[in-house]
């Protein structure tokens, strides 16, 4: 094969991979309010995520509708050490300036696609009170390293979905003040 034929046959390859939809992508919001999951393929189980965030519309209970604002959580769980720690990098950016956000989630063990779930922990250090806070800088960008213990044992698998909720006046989670909402995921406890 001649060096120009091998050129066009990798570059029609790299292509094609990537104009493919990946495995990993979120589903669409459905119009009840539900959040169709993520499920992993085939026989392989997620046991770590890449959870987006975007803002949410008018039909979730409590959202701010009008933003522009956008989050990331890095959700890894090493299985090494601590099998039942999981370390949750959160970013968000294009937020109200100088604010306090928190990050909660929601599961369901009801394997069905949909997250309905309204049962919202805040996520902080571990199982520490108060939760940690996320605060975003003059530019509206913020950033927290948190982690979670998970109780369930390993191989347990369930949905889940992430939001963004804003401070009220007291410092607390205002569940009135929703910003930023995931899709829903499946995930499996290593």
């Amino acid at each position: 094969m001649s060096y120009r034929t091998a050129a066009l046959v990798v570059s029609l390859a790299v292509a094609t991979t990537g104009c493919q939809e990946s495995s990993t992508a979120p589903h669409v919001v459905s119009p009840n309010t539900s959040i169709a999951a993520n499920h992993s393929t085939g026989n392989k189980p997620n046991y770590n995520l890449e959870v987006f965030l975007r803002p949410c519309s008018g039909d979730v209970a409590g959202c701010l509708v009008g933003g522009d604002g956008f989050g990331h959580v890095k959700f890894r769980q090493s299985g090494k050490d601590n099998v039942q720690r999981i370390d949750l990098g959160v970013r968000v950016r294009h937020l109200a300036p100088n604010t306090q956000y928190f990050l909660q989630r929601a599961v369901d063990t009801d394997l069905n696609g949909i997250c309905t779930s309204t049962s919202w922990l805040t996520l902080g250090l571990g199982t520490a009170l108060p939760p940690q806070s996320i605060t975003t800088n003059r530019k509206g960008t913020g950033r927290a390293d948190l982690f979670r213990i998970v109780p369930n044992p390993a191989g347990s698998t369930f949905d889940i979905y992430f939001r963004i909720v804003q401070a009220g006046a007291d410092q607390t989670p205002d569940p009135n003040k929703v910003v930023l909402i995931s899709n829903c995921y499946q995930y499996t406890v290593r």
